[in-house]
């Protein structure tokens, strides 16, 4: 597929008219053709005029008319083959393997959206029928379902090109609700970006829904995004990226004359917590494990373990001294983007300067640009507590080891970290009682809890947190991954005495729709 450089806006391709936007290969640092030419606030209106004019329309489809959009979706991403995967490593300079495993993720979460949708489960139906002689006063017929509150903008994230980008589980969710979609590419991935679009954009039209269902927009600056969040007709914001740029964004949507939710994913250092008696038993075991996940993809994940935090101990300092020299083997990696590159030695060697910080190991040079060289750090608990700076998350193969004097820091350790996207346990059976007295503050802390394993990785099934309290999130009731993701770009509605003629399809008392309700207090199937 030939790339234009073109905005999608509709079924339309549009040539943008403001600075161009070129995507870097961060392993030459060569440019990429071609030029992006980003939007205007005219090419905001005309996106969000579509998608409002399609609303009304898309969100009353049938189940199957939407779950059949969320799979051709799924499928004309995989028609694209090695062209979209070529493209996207060039971007990004992401591995192949990793690549085609993040696109299997992307078609698998929408069609595991396109089944949510059949199932009409997240509707939510409840019905209390009326009581018209019951005493002291009749009861009114009420129903309720959930219905999609509107076109929700998007915004592509750098370090995943495909899953959580222009058809990833934002934008699949969104749609699998009945909420037209404006996404926001990321400027680091046009050409991904335009691939992945003309594949959503000829499903649309494959399934002859309104061509407001979906656009994509290009723009460098603040422009586009800016405008696009404080238009009256978005009413919601989906958002994986930098804790400044999803703050920013919450500010535009509380300052509207209607403020909106921007459900943001931003800031994580994902603390491990070494249990004694695990630490005893396999603390070498854990060492390799651990460098091995934290120089995965030169760490840029947002689950990548950051923290590690123990008591004092000679197993520690064996755990310390084995991933140390593992990490002083590990071959440098390229990162995504030169400005990621310049975050993470910018945090690493904020670390470097910071006098109540010891480094224990780095990775070796390399000439090529925009690499990463891991990192290893150690600082006492009371130092780690007494320095707010410690606890901000550092985007790449770098991590802080928390030496903490016993089980008491430990637990204080716990209750100063911020709200966190993963919280993890390594433990064996003689270390439940200290897992049990952590686990009420990690649950406080974190939107999920890791025993015995390692964050990255995260399953996208009906189970799944991908969220946490602030600063991971924006807002720590929803999730970004997993079916639950659906009801973020939901409301319900209550129906008073419709008569049956003007109630929607899953509130008629014949159920035509098979659904599952809960009518007069109890589920019928």
């Amino acid at each position: 597929m030939l790339l234009t450089g073109e905005m999608l806006i509709g079924q339309q391709a549009v040539a943008g008219s403001r600075e161009p936007i070129y995507a870097i290969n961060p392993a030459t640092n060569e440019q990429l053709a071609p030029a992006y030419h980003g939007g205007t606030s005219k090419e905001v209106e005309r996106a969000a005029q579509l998608a409002w004019e399609a609303f009304d329309h898309f969100r009353e489809t049938s189940l199957d008319t939407r779950a059949g959009l969320l799979d051709t979706i799924a499928s004309e991403i995989e028609a694209l083959g090695d062209t979209l995967i070529q493209r996207a490593m060039a971007e990004t300079g992401l591995p192949q393997a990793r690549l085609e495993g993040e696109r299997a993720r992307t078609c698998n979460q929408l069609r595991l959206f396109a089944e949510v949708v059949r199932s009409g489960d997240w509707l939510d139906v409840r019905i209390d029928p009326a009581m018209p002689e019951r005493q002291p006063m009749p009861r009114v017929d009420m129903r309720l379902r959930q219905i999609p509150v509107g076109p929700v903008a998007v915004f592509g994230a750098s370090n995943f090109p495909l899953a959580f980008s222009v058809a990833g589980g934002d934008s699949a969710s969104a749609l699998a609700a009945g909420c037209p979609v404006i996404v926001k590419a990321h400027s680091a991935h046009p050409g991904t970006s335009e691939l992945v679009g003309r594949a959503v954009q000829k499903a649309v039209a494959q399934c002859g829904l309104p061509e407001g269902v979906f656009s994509v927009l290009f723009g460098s600056g603040r422009e586009v995004g800016a405008t696009l969040v404080a238009d009256h007709r978005i009413k919601a914001v989906g958002f994986t990226g930098s804790f400044s740029g999803g703050t920013a964004l919450m500010q535009i949507a509380q300052q509207r004359k209607e403020p909106i939710p921007v459900f943001a994913e931003m800031s994580s250092s994902n603390p491990v917590f070494l249990l004694p008696e695990a630490l005893k038993a396999r603390g070498q075991e854990l060492a390799e494990a651990f460098v091995t996940v934290l120089n995965n993809c030169a760490g840029q994940f947002c689950t990548s373990p950051g923290l590690l935090i123990a008591e004092r101990s000679e197993a520690l300092d064996a755990f310390v001294a084995r991933a140390a020299e593992r990490i002083e083997q590990c071959p440098t990696q390229t990162m995504l983007t030169p400005g990621i590159f310049d975050a993470y030695e910018q945090g690493v060697n904020a670390l470097i300067a910071n006098a109540r910080v010891r480094q224990v190991a780095r990775a070796g040079e390399s000439a090529a640009p925009n690499q990463c060289r891991a990192a290893l750090f150690v600082v006492a608990a009371a130092d780690f507590i007494a320095d707010e700076s410690l606890h901000h998350e550092v985007f790449g193969s770098a991590a802080l080891v928390i030496e903490c004097a016993d089980q008491a820091e430990v637990q204080q350790v716990a209750e100063r970290l911020e709200g966190q996207l993963t919280a993890t346990l390594q433990l064996d059976d003689a270390d439940m009682d200290v897992a049990r007295r952590l686990l009420p503050v990690l649950e406080r802390k974190a939107g999920r809890v890791l025993a015995n394993g390692w964050p990255p990785g995260l399953e996208v099934v009906h189970a799944t947190v991908h969220g946490g309290p602030f600063p991971s999130t924006s807002d720590s009731r929803t999730t970004s991954v997993g079916s639950a993701a659906i009801v973020r770009f939901l409301r319900p509605v209550c129906y008073q005495n419709l008569p049956d003629i003007l109630l929607p399809a899953a509130l008629k008392e014949s159920n035509p729709l098979q659904l599952k309700r809960r009518y007069d207090g109890k589920y019928e199937y």
